[in-house]
């Protein structure tokens, strides 16, 4: 009966953290360029001891283990705003920011603007990136224009062409927190297309978000109530050995 208690003990924390993933998705409905995370589940096999006395030989026992999460890559709806500034990749693309320690990240949140010493900048104050780097904008340079292929130009020409990646293997994507995550072979796309004016919106959806919350709910409900017959089995066989005669 200990062994059933830690299985459905690991699946009581798994539902847990799975509960977590569901709340922040719905915490993040509304923030541009999010992308939908869901809990990535494995069985975890662990075999008895020997017991060869017994008429039944040994079984494994699955556990279930959370190990990761996984990213749900569709595109959220993309959203005019007419600030010259915000930028949407519209269809795969990702677009490469500079991080505090020099390495880069990427996100599909565009919404941009200018620092005060006028660096292109994400809202938490990252550079944006080019194919030559950060790029510092000046009163001298007027109205920004942003052409499909990213390529920006000002009054005083063209400033740069905005650097958009992908990935071989997305799934291998890690969050680094802010919207942004670490790729280790990101490959440039020249084929994505920029939207000038527009932010992608969250491809969450709350209908979707809120079964999986009844489910989940539900779901640890029941694992609870195994708990306790468990328990309760435990108890009326010590009751029941205590009675016997020696």
């Amino acid at each position: 009966m200990e062994n059933a208690q830690l299985i459905t003990l690991s699946r009581q924390m798994s539902l847990r953290n799975q509960m977590d993933m569901v709340a922040n998705n719905m915490a993040n409905i509304t923030t541009t360029g999010y992308k939908t995370q869901r809990m990535v589940f494995e069985e975890v096999l662990m075999p008895l001891a020997e017991a060869t006395e017994f008429m039944q030989g040994d079984k494994n026992l699955s556990y279930v283990q959370d190990y990761g999460a996984g990213l749900n890559f569709n595109q959220g709806s993309i959203k005019l705003t007419g600030n010259d500034f915000d930028i949407a990749v519209d269809g795969e693309g990702w677009m490469v920011v500079q991080r505090e320690d020099g390495t880069e990240a990427f996100t599909r949140n565009g919404a941009f603007h200018l620092s005060p010493t006028g660096v292109l900048v994400t809202a938490e104050g990252q550079p944006v990136l080019t194919d030559g780097g950060p790029v510092i904008f000046t009163r001298e340079d007027g109205k920004v224009d942003i052409a499909e292929d990213g390529t920006i130009v000002s009054e005083l020409g063209i400033r740069g062409q905005l650097r958009i990646v992908t990935f071989e293997d997305p799934e291998n994507l890690k969050a680094l927190g802010e919207n942004t995550y670490f790729h280790e072979n990101p490959v440039d796309f020249a084929q994505a297309r920029v939207i000038q004016g527009g932010l992608e919106q969250s491809n969450v959806q709350g209908v979707i978000e809120i079964a999986h919350m009844v489910r989940i709910t539900r779901a640890y409900e029941t694992v609870s109530k195994l708990m306790a017959d468990t328990d309760d089995l435990r108890k009326q066989a010590i009751q029941t050995l205590g009675r016997l005669e020696a």
